[in-house]
């Protein structure tokens, strides 16, 4: 039997038989009607329908909530429903506990406290010291940290961000003044398991003490800008 070019619908050969007519026209209408409800898979008011993995067979994409907007999902394979571009994304960290920080050398900030987590940026229980970029959530972010020091005026102390383990960006204590709070600013450009830690330094030759941001120390926070 002959097809048709575009969705290979069976349809009777030039040559066939009259008899043959009947039969022929209810195989090509089933195989319309197949096809057709392929390519139009909306059941309900508001129903959307995007081209499948599967040739001529598309999928339905149901009505999303007030509010949302249409878009790319994490994996780029489909449209999806999300919340608008506008929406803040981002994170604010604090301690409730001091951190010792030995000398010399540097250490990693760790973080107890979430004020606000939008995307899974921190965990309190796994790498508390970082920020990680979630999937889908790419482009540039602010990075504002801060600490605040003991009293000590004898030594030298940095204060610095990491990304993915390496120093990105530092800021220098100006040697002197009773407890110091340092702070550091960056914007950056981060993909996807992409993570942003603080890390402090000080050469007193002892220990020395940070204190949480409830008396008036640490806090650590990113903002998602834009890709």
């Amino acid at each position: 039997m002959a097809t048709t070019t575009n969705y290979g619908w069976t349809t009777p050969d030039d040559t066939a038989l009259v008899k043959d007519g009947a039969a022929a026209i209810r195989t090509l209408g089933s195989s319309v009607d197949t096809t057709t409800k392929n390519l139009n898979p909306e059941t309900t008011l508001g129903d959307l329908a995007y081209r499948s993995s599967t040739a001529n067979v598309k999928t339905r994409l149901g009505l999303g909530t007030a509010g949302q907007v249409l878009k790319v999902n994490s994996g780029a394979t489909a449209p999806e429903w999300g919340s608008a571009s506008a929406s803040f994304v981002g994170a604010s960290l604090d301690n409730t506990t001091t951190q010792t920080v030995t000398s010399p050398g540097y250490t990693a900030v760790t973080w107890s406290v979430e004020n606000f987590d939008t995307d899974g940026f921190h965990s309190t229980v796994t790498n508390t010291s970082r920020m990680t970029i979630p999937a889908g959530k790419g482009g540039y972010y602010q990075v504002n940290a801060s600490v605040r020091w003991d009293d000590n005026t004898t030594n030298s102390r940095l204060i610095t961000l990491y990304k993915n383990g390496t120093i990105f960006h530092l800021t220098a204590s100006p040697g002197f003044s009773i407890d110091p709070t340092m702070n550091i600013q960056a914007i950056m450009y981060l993909v996807a398991t992409d993570y942003v830690e603080v890390y402090v330094y000080q050469n007193s030759g002892g220990n020395r003490t940070i204190y949480p941001q409830n008396s008036s120390g640490g806090t650590f926070s990113i903002g998602y800008l834009g890709a």
